[in-house]
């Protein structure tokens, strides 16, 4: 036991501070989707020479030269979407350099494991916190070289990150290089180029309070029309006053709809975003604002109907509803999503998982659901895990930062209340104690599902251990059953039973000695000595 890690204290998760729906632009015209098509290309030619230009500033980036960037974008499209422009360029150079932090932490993490079993004699077994040294002189040569590769990348890393360089690609790192392999893709050079010009399209606008509406670039009325600012170069394809083109699709928002109009009757700040889905050739709209986080209410008071504990695996959620002294009640569900194929589909698919989750939590009438505060980014490193390939893949392909947000922000609009958990030892403890006692004829409980009853009752507080084993003289009769089952602030939950008096087995009736002395036999040789039997003359009759 004392090698084991101080184990955090379970805490409730804030809810989300923003909100964002999406929904299709439908009957749109021809002439609607030129115009969508040239805006987008035009504002996002700006978009990447901004983005170059920031880039080139590095470090020496100031507020003069942001605002001479604008003051040049402006000519060219419009104030409000030169500044919707020069904030994304920043977000994006920002999101670029956390990366490039994590990327540096990466390395180190993985040049200092290779050093220190470089420095371990060949075959040498580690322990559960240190591994031991390479298993052949042969893996130990190759990790040598490797040594050299990785300090060599930390080095031009370094380099860049103190000079300020980042490297980004607009459109997608990764479509990009699907480029040189269209025949693996399945894509013909037309498709690609589609995929990769929609990707490069500049169509978003930040709202602004006190506004038309919250956004006088892309304004959407509360019923439902859509009109952009064109760009200056081409203000001669406007329909309507102030350089404005009016689309002829009515759009609707189907999820928080109601929360959508009232911020836009109200002149309230929303932002917009327009993109083609080449795959399907629909355009869509997503509308995003910012909402105050929620007051999370205290632990003691998410637990007073018990709790719901959540495993999340890289296929499914194990979950188990448990009461309030931390007990398993009914059986475990188990919630699978399919995680193959774009993002999209896996983002929808854990929506649906999460979906059901929650439906399932509230027709229980539980206030919470205990999750594991996962976060696998300094355990996904090819040098801490070795050959376990198959691990590695394991722990990159769960979905732990989307289920997380996700799950706040969904369980945020139900009234359930989120508990995080420390991770540490849930699948070994749970397994030990809870996988054999909860199977039966009829059931198997699964590794997965023991966890679930671990991660709930830490969240509850409980030990996850079912009790504390006796010595032997202590498991009849000799001083009672000792059980952990009580709340940790319950005295004398580790001593003995309390002595029932009466019969200790359900086939004899309680008090049958006292009973039996009133009860009258209802056969001859049971009756009382002391008792006459009196023969009554019979009648006589004429």
């Amino acid at each position: 036991m004392a090698d084991l890690r101080p184990i955090a204290a379970p805490f409730v998760a804030l809810g989300p501070s923003g909100v964002a729906v999406r929904t299709r632009l439908k009957d749109l015209t021809p002439e609607d989707e030129k115009v969508l098509r040239l805006v987008g290309a035009h504002l996002g030619s700006l978009a990447s020479k901004d983005l170059k230009a920031r880039c080139a500033d590095g470090l020496e980036h100031s507020t003069e030269s942001w605002a001479a960037r604008k003051r040049g974008l402006t000519a060219e499209s419009s104030s409000r979407w030169a500044g919707s422009i020069t904030k994304a360029t920043h977000d994006q150079w920002a999101l670029a350099r956390r990366s490039q932090a994590a990327h540096v932490q990466s390395l180190e993490a993985g040049i200092t494991t290779i050093r220190l079993r470089l420095s371990l004699p060949v075959g040498e077994k580690g322990t559960k916190r240190a591994p031991g040294g390479y298993r052949s002189a042969h893996e130990w040569f190759h990790k040598t070289r490797r040594l050299h590769v990785l300090e060599d990348r930390l080095d031009q890393v370094r380099a860049d990150r103190e000079a300020g360089r980042v490297h980004v690609v607009r459109g997608g790192k990764r479509l990009l290089g699907t480029r040189r392999n269209l025949d693996k893709a399945q894509l013909a050079e037309v498709e690609w180029r589609e995929r990769w010009e929609a990707g490069r399209w500049f169509l978003q606008a930040d709202g602004e309070s006190g506004k038309r509406f919250g956004n006088e670039t892309i304004r959407i009325t509360p019923e439902g029309e859509v009109s952009i600012k064109l760009p200056a170069p081409l203000a001669d394809l406007a329909n309507a006053r102030h350089g404005r083109y009016v689309l002829a699709a009515k759009v609707r928002f189907p999820h928080r709809g109601k929360e959508w109009a009232d911020r836009v009757e109200a002149n309230r700040a929303v932002a917009y975003r327009a993109h083609y889905d080449t795959g399907r050739g629909r355009w869509y709209v997503d509308a995003s604002w910012q909402i105050p986080p929620t007051k999370t209410i205290p632990l003691e008071a998410a637990l007073t109907d018990g709790v719901i504990g959540v495993d999340t695996n890289v296929d499914h959620l194990a979950a188990w509803r448990l009461d309030t002294h931390g007990n398993p009640i009914g059986r475990p569900r188990r919630f699978f999503y399919d995680l193959s194929g774009n993002a999209q589909h896996r983002d929808a698919q854990v929506r649906h998982a999460l979906t059901r989750l929650l439906n399932w939590a509230k027709s229980c009438g539980v206030k919470a659901i205990a999750v594991e505060d996962l976060d696998f980014q300094a355990e996904k490193t090819r040098e801490k895990h070795g050959r376990k390939r198959r691990f590695r893949q394991l722990i990159s392909g769960m979905p732990t930062g989307k289920l997380r947000a996700r799950l706040a922000s969904m369980a945020d609009a139900t009234g359930i209340a989120i508990i995080a958990v420390d991770p540490a030892y849930t699948s070994k403890w749970g397994a030990q104690h809870w996988q054999k006692p909860m199977a039966g004829p009829t059931r198997k409980t699964t590794r997965h599902d023991a966890a679930s009853i671990a991660i709930g009752r830490r969240a509850q507080g409980h030990p996850i251990r079912r009790r504390t084993t006796p010595p032997r003289a202590h498991q009849s009769d000799v001083h009672g059953h000792r059980t952990v089952q009580t709340d940790r602030r319950a005295p004398g939950r580790e001593g003995p039973r309390l002595r029932i008096p009466g019969p200790r087995t359900r086939s004899v009736p309680p008090d049958a000695a006292s009973t039996r002395a009133t009860r009258t036999s209802k056969t001859v040789r049971g009756v009382r000595s002391d008792q006459a039997w009196v023969q009554d003359s019979l009648l006589l009759t004429d």
